[in-house]
């Protein structure tokens, strides 16, 4: 089975990365570059493709974010949900598609499944052929803004159909939701639909201000809590 690697030295170098068809979820308080977490982990690699739906930050924004991760630029689409609503002028390109808001989730959903169908036919008459099936990461950042247009009911009902379509694809999917604003009972459906789950803490009495994370149910288990930096656009993982 592929298995894809995630800048994240203890999944790679103890697990060998994630296992194809997983759904991970970043539980994550403010301030914590959570999306950079997202962005590192959902980066293609040699050969792989990635769609991030962006419900936060504009398609130009995400995409300099992916290619200071050094993805090429032609490896990765985006779903933007935000810049339509100041420009609706704006024309879909092969790999920058525009939704009017992070409601749509009806768009978002047709405009995923037609830019996956778009790579996997790049993949296929690629030479020479890449791995079949084309390895695809899917980046959300983030569940939140949704959750705040949409009732939860109605984000459930699409995210079980994303993680679904990331499964059966043999992707990776990385989701973002922010652990504050929400209560007990929508972190749990959430996490239903998930694989594993990294949970973010910070501890900004300290100076520095103290950031790490753990991984929850990878492989049945779950990690020490592992320090992380983000400083000028990069994010460092220790270990």
């Amino acid at each position: 089975m592929y298995t894809y690697e995630t800048g994240i030295p203890l999944i790679d170098k103890e697990f060998g990365g994630l296992r194809a068809a997983s759904n991970v979820l970043i539980l994550a308080p403010p301030q914590t570059y959570a999306e950079h977490l997202a962005y590192q982990m959902s980066s293609p690699r040699a050969g792989e493709w990635t769609v991030a739906i962006s419900t936060d930050e504009r398609a130009a924004d995400v995409m300099g974010a992916f290619r200071r991760q050094g993805a090429e630029r032609g490896r990765v689409g985006i779903i933007d949900a935000v810049t339509k609503s100041s420009v609706p002028t704006l024309q879909d390109t092969a790999k920058a598609k525009f939704v009017t808001s992070p409601l749509d989730l009806t768009s978002m959903g047709i405009k995923f499944s037609r830019m996956v169908e778009d790579m996997w036919k790049e993949g296929v008459m690629a030479d020479p052929p890449g791995p079949m099936p084309p390895p695809i990461r899917l980046c959300l950042n983030s569940i939140s803004t949704v959750l705040m247009y949409a009732q939860l009911e109605v984000t459930y009902k699409f995210l079980h159909v994303v993680t679904n379509r990331v499964k059966k694809l043999e992707g990776i999917g990385i989701y973002t939701l922010n652990s504050d604003s929400f209560d007990g009972r929508t972190i749990s459906m959430i996490k239903q639909l998930m694989n594993m789950v990294i949970e973010v803490r910070v501890e900004d009495q300290k100076l520095p201000v103290e950031r790490d994370f753990r991984i929850i149910g990878i492989r049945g288990r779950t990690t020490p809590w592992i320090r992380y930096f983000y400083d000028d656009g990069t994010l460092t993982i220790e270990g």
